[in-house]
């Protein structure tokens, strides 16, 4: 059935609506996202609205080798460049402003921090990594008139649908304020993309089932989902450690292919997915420890989507 109808619609065989194929299609071949550590810090960290930072953070487990605060923006993409050259037919790239909070600033600092970046020859956009509650208008404003001319999307942690979750893990906002900034994303014709964190204390699956209809209902372009990791240094490792009971990671791969396929299911079909799972050094990931690259992940998810025969949307009330 799915191979008479849905690919027909995303115009790809994969079984879900694949961000890399639609980032290819919209510039014409390979684009690669070059990571940007600018020294921003956050709100539920310099005490603005907490301290601490989120339970489960530690940027030392997704930034590369490359990008480090002992480099200028510029430094750090030249490096980044020489780094992606080195592996991939890469034509162009963006600048993703990655570690922490990438809009927790005066918007003169911001604008110089951008414009660095855009300046570069091979830089073609931004994509900017934040959080929901730090979006004010003047910043807005500055990303709707630069998405005019570049490509400019904003990746928001919303992390759960649920304001229980949020407190419990120090986010420091709330899940209406992620509604509120995709909409105005959206109004403004800013490329957006939802940052989920699948597994999160508190959350058992029958709960993490009931994501997929809300997040179908709000203007989101692209989505990025990972499984809960227990990483080291971070507030969760702790928990962890004193009271394991509040956690019901994903043990297994297929236990966390099997939550991922009923999510899609579930999804409206029209958002991108961008990612699945979270790939942090070995040295650092507590629990759960599955050994896998993401391309190995992707490889068991595709296999077993083909073999329920199912595709993202089957079950979206609104499914095309």
């Amino acid at each position: 059935m799915f191979q008479d109808t849905k690919n027909i619609v995303w115009g790809h065989e994969k079984r879900y609506n694949d961000f890399s194929t639609q980032f290819k299609r919209r510039f014409n071949g390979r684009v690669q996202k070059v990571s940007i550590d600018a020294g921003f810090t956050c709100p539920n960290r310099d005490g603005s609205k907490g301290t601490g930072g989120c339970t489960y953070c530690n940027n030392k487990t997704f930034k590369p080798s490359y990008c480090n605060l002992e480099s200028s923006v510029s430094e750090q993409i030249e490096k980044g460049i020489r780094f992606f050259s080195a592996r991939y037919k890469v034509i162009e790239f963006v600048a993703y402003f990655q570690a922490y909070t990438n809009t927790y600033a005066p918007l003169d600092n911001l604008i110089e921090l951008y414009e660095e970046a855009l300046s570069h020859p091979h830089i073609l956009g931004l994509v900017i990594a934040t959080r929901p509650d730090c979006l004010p208008d003047d910043v807005l404003d500055y990303l709707e008139e630069k998405a005019k001319s570049a490509y400019v999307m904003v990746e928001l942690g919303i992390e759960s649908c649920r304001n229980e979750t949020l407190k419990r893990i120090n986010r420091g906002h709330i899940f209406e304020d992620s509604v509120q900034a995709l909409h105005e994303l959206s109004r403004r014709n800013i490329h957006s993309c939802a940052h989920l964190i699948l597994g999160l204390p508190g959350e058992s699956p029958d709960v993490i089932l009931e994501q997929p209809s809300v997040l179908s209902n709000l203007p989101i372009e692209n989505l990025k989902l990972h499984q809960l990791q227990i990483h080291r240094g971070t507030v969760m490792a702790h928990q962890y450690r004193e009271s394991p009971e509040m956690f019901e990671l994903f043990r297994t791969p297929e236990d966390y292919i099997d939550l991922v396929i009923r999510y899609l299911e579930l999804l409206n079909p029209s958002i991108i997915i961008e990612r699945f799972v979270s790939n942090s050094p070995a040295d650092m990931i507590i629990a759960p420890k599955w050994g896998l690259k993401n391309f190995e992940f992707v490889a068991r998810l595709d296999k077993e989507m083909e073999r329920r025969d199912t595709w993202q949307g089957k079950y979206f009330s609104d499914a095309f």
